[in-house]
């Protein structure tokens, strides 16, 4: 899922409407810009029982691996 660009919480609320499609088990990789989105991922994930595999910084560019819970 694409979130280059997107500001603070867009990128956890696109990543949490996008897993909600996924089956469990299933893995959905988003990338972001927004340094604050390592913090509302990580959120995310804790929050709604998802498991964060990955945190990849490639420059300003942000990989997360997410297992849906």
């Amino acid at each position: 899922m694409d979130a280059r660009g997107l500001n603070c919480p867009l990128p956890a609320l696109r990543a949490q409407k996008a897993l909600q499609k996924l089956s469990p088990g299933q893995t959905l990789t988003v990338l972001a810009t927004d340094p604050a989105a390592r913090i509302d991922i990580a959120h995310l994930c804790n929050t709604d029982g998802h498991v964060l595999l990955s945190l990849a910084e490639e420059g300003s560019l942000l990989r997360f691996v997410i297992v849906r819970g």
